[in-house]
């Protein structure tokens, strides 16, 4: 059974005109699935109906069998989301952030503290948890929404462009962070800009184009078992009735 299944989803704003128009696709267990578009393309619109932040009137979205806009109760406890800049309380610590994070999906104390230890070592934040978020560049506000992603071990994982403000280092890790959630059994849909990162690191890929779905797959399949680039697929889609 898919982790994420998007079916018929359609999203209008203003006057009817539609964000996002009949989109289907199924991200399953242990696959990290890429969804690649332009600047209004309809990729934040998507991911934020993924994560029950966004009502929406037509098609369905099913986490980890149950329906977002039925049960969103249910979905948003099996899901960790991130937006493309995190919007963070600036007068509480991190480790304060994250033992909210850890209450509002109630983590236990001691599974608490060696989730914490472990990401907060792996991503160099550690030593800043006692800090104030406010003082804190976006590339660190960033990790600290990570930690309290990973902290809770989502079924589905929904992230907006999360390796924007990360250094060289810091994405490595996160790759790795990425595909160790995977490998355990659970699924990543995440937005990128950073085509190079997508062909190497996901298991399947969505192109979206003007709110519909332009292609979609394995990537293998996707780019005819290394017949093509990514950055060629998604200029080849961008030019088509351009």
């Amino acid at each position: 059974m898919a982790i994420l299944e998007i079916k018929n989803f359609s999203k209008s704003y203003r006057a009817g005109v539609k964000a996002v128009d009949d989109l289907s696709l199924a991200v399953e267990p242990g696959e990290i699935y890429g969804f690649i578009g332009h600047n209004g393309a309809g990729k934040t619109t998507t991911i934020r109906a993924d994560a029950g932040v966004m009502d929406f009137e037509e098609g369905e979205i099913i986490i980890d069998g149950h329906s977002v806009k039925d049960e969103p109760l249910l979905t948003k406890s099996a899901v960790a989301y991130i937006p493309n800049s995190p919007d963070i309380y600036e007068y509480i610590t991190g480790i304060q952030y994250l033992n909210f994070i850890g209450d509002m999906f109630g983590v236990k104390k001691a599974g608490r503290e060696k989730s914490v230890s472990k990401f907060a070592g792996v991503l160099e934040m550690t030593g800043a948890l006692g800090d104030l978020v406010g003082s804190y560049s976006h590339g660190m506000r960033q990790k600290l929404a990570l930690i309290g992603a990973f902290m809770h071990e989502p079924r589905l994982m929904v992230l907006d462009e999360p390796f924007v403000g990360l250094d060289p280092h810091a994405s490595f890790n996160m790759k790795n962070m990425m595909r160790g959630l995977c490998d355990s059994g659970g699924a990543i849909f995440f937005s990128t800009h950073v085509l190079e990162v997508a062909e190497k690191l996901c298991d399947g890929i969505a192109i979206i184009k003007n709110g519909r779905l332009a292609a979609s797959g394995k990537t293998d399949e996707v780019l005819k078992n290394g017949g093509i680039s990514l950055e060629e697929l998604f200029l080849e889609v961008a030019a088509r009735d351009a």
